[in-house]
């Protein structure tokens, strides 16, 4: 199957084959340069009107990982606490106060969705959730592995880290250099013929 793929056999083992969630990572930190890397392959991923509304709020050690852990399930709360850097990554729902800048010759475009914050927070939250898979293939791209979450208390985490504010948190996303027996057993996947289907 790679023969048909432009990336490298290593390049796709890297982002896909050999790519796991881990559970567990070194000491080793992360560094703002390796953010900055991730975001800068991230950036040119495809959202609808290139709304963008994914918004990356980095927790890093002290009293805000404190807090971070509160919201945590008790299941993702150790690994949440021993992860270099951990990422909550949330949807604005106010992205339409910068389609004139992200979507700039369609002058209308912030007027569309102003008047319904309903459908603007659905539009918000869906495409920064395409936003959070482009980020987690970045931070793989960058030689570390992810732990994306969802088992977290999103209202009170949003309560505490974006009170006053237009985020809504989607998933929180351990990042760092695996450690040994980081992995657990990896899961089946459904074959080609069963999700690809023939219209």
């Amino acid at each position: 199957m790679s023969a048909h793929l432009e990336l490298s056999p290593d390049a796709q083992d890297l982002l896909f084959r050999d790519a796991r969630t881990a559970n567990a990572f070194s000491d080793e930190p992360v560094t703002d340069e390796q953010v900055a890397a991730i975001y800068d392959l991230v950036k040119y991923a495809p959202t609808a009107m290139n709304n963008q509304p994914l918004r990356v709020v980095l927790v890093r050690d002290g009293g805000p990982r404190e807090r971070l852990l509160k919201h945590m399930a008790d299941g993702n709360r150790d690994k949440t606490a021993d992860a270099p850097l951990v990422a909550v990554l949330a949807a604005d729902v106010d992205f339409h106060e910068q389609l004139h800048r992200t979507f700039p010759h369609f002058p209308g475009a912030r007027d569309l969705f102003a008047g319904d914050a309903a459908a603007r927070e659905q539009v918000a939250r869906f495409n920064a959730t395409l936003q959070a898979g482009y980020f987690l293939l970045g931070v793989r791209a960058a030689g570390l592995a992810a732990g994306p979450m969802s088992g977290f208390d999103a209202a009170s985490l949003d309560e505490d880290f974006f009170a006053g504010t237009s985020l809504k948190s989607l998933v929180v996303v351990n990042i760092g250099k695996p450690a040994e027996n980081a992995w657990m057993d990896r899961l089946p996947r459904l074959p080609l013929d069963e999700v690809v289907l023939q219209a």
